[in-house]
């Protein structure tokens, strides 16, 4: 694990070069780390080199912004490249990190092999509900929207039956930067790319939760429909699907990458 100095903050990532020609970046979601992706690490690595890095404002990544953009986030991940001499790479970004996915897909195709947006949506939510959250988290901290979380990452057979699992990602949640954690939801409160879609050229796999009441089927289905080499898929999962069908998810990743 290392840190780099960028432009505009410190980027903590992991660069686990396992002798192949391939180079996969993952992008967390909002309130997470680069751990998120260990399962897919376990299974990729025999196909790809790997590099996770922390979103700005998340885990060991500084940030010293009242608020963020989607744009600033995606200029991150370019220059984090840059540094690394990693001229094209294939994209997987959840939730949040989709919508980075969107926007490097639109504003920088030429870097990207193939981009993989899972459960996100080229709008996430409202202005309204995103400046609630940000209200809320200010005045009584990240603990007080655990429960809610966890209902929204996980499904009910997740959390009862991985129990251990899901109180570590909450654990590493809660300790999450507030500043941080505010500035990305101001970031995601003002993204939406819903009428740019069709700009994206790079073939895009899109990645859908069934029980995901965060970012909908019917949302991957609208992003499906509008970019013009997609494919959509599904799995049984809640918002962190991942997480959750962590074998599933990485050989969706396999054969997309095959295909």
């Amino acid at each position: 694990m290392s840190l780099v100095k960028l432009t505009n903050f410190e980027c903590h990532y992991e660069f686990e070069n396992f002798g192949h020609d391939q180079v996969i970046i993952f992008s967390n979601s909002l309130g997470t780390d680069f751990s998120m992706w260990e399962k897919q690490v376990d299974i990729l690595s025999h196909h790809f080199n790997i590099l996770r890095y922390d979103t700005r404002g998340h885990g060991l990544s500084t940030n010293d912004k009242e608020a963020l953009t989607i744009a600033e986030l995606g200029q991150d991940v370019i220059e984090l490249l840059d540094q690394l001499q990693l001229e094209k790479v294939t994209f997987c970004g959840l939730s949040m990190g989709g919508l980075i996915g969107q926007w490097l897909g639109i504003n920088h195709p030429k870097r990207f092999e193939k981009i993989i947006l899972s459960n996100t949506a080229s709008k996430i939510g409202n202005a309204e509900g995103w400046n609630a959250r940000i209200d809320q988290v200010a005045k009584n901290g990240l603990a007080s929207i655990l429960e809610g979380t966890a209902l929204r990452w996980f499904t009910e057979d997740f959390r009862n039956n991985h129990s251990n699992e899901v109180d570590a990602i909450l654990e590493k949640f809660a300790k999450n930067s507030l500043k941080g954690y505010c500035a990305n939801c101001a970031a995601v409160r003002d993204a939406d790319f819903s009428d740019q879609l069709q700009d994206i050229e790079v073939p895009t796999m899109i990645i859908s939760g069934i029980q995901d009441e965060v970012t909908t089927v019917e949302d991957g289905k609208f992003m499906a429909k509008r970019i013009p080499d997609s494919r959509h898929f599904e799995l049984n999962a809640a918002h962190l699907s991942n997480v959750e069908l962590g074998e599933e998810f990485s050989k969706y990743i396999i054969f997309f990458n095959q295909h």
